[in-house]
């Protein structure tokens, strides 16, 4: 995917996860997020199954990329509440 593909898909994989986790953010960090949360889903699938997986536009891919960012979500909630 070319960097555009990255930006757009990572800003509604960000959007997603933070729609399920009820945490607002701006669109910016939505794209990180979603990114982030791309690259800890498909690790983790890869670890689990050992299966490769391919990076494209598809439902499966869009599905790792939010389990992934709602993760991500949650370990910096976590840490966010324990660093109070």
């Amino acid at each position: 995917m070319g960097l555009l593909s990255w930006i757009i898909f990572g800003a509604l994989a960000g959007w997603a996860a933070s729609a399920i986790t009820g945490r607002g953010h701006g669109c910016c960090l939505n794209v990180i997020v979603g990114i982030v949360g791309a690259f800890i889903g498909g690790f983790l699938m890869e670890i689990l199954t050992g299966h490769g997986v391919s990076i494209g536009w598809d439902l499966r891919s869009f599905a790792l990329a939010v389990v992934g960012a709602v993760l991500l979500l949650a370990i910096t909630g976590m840490i966010g509440r324990l660093s109070r």
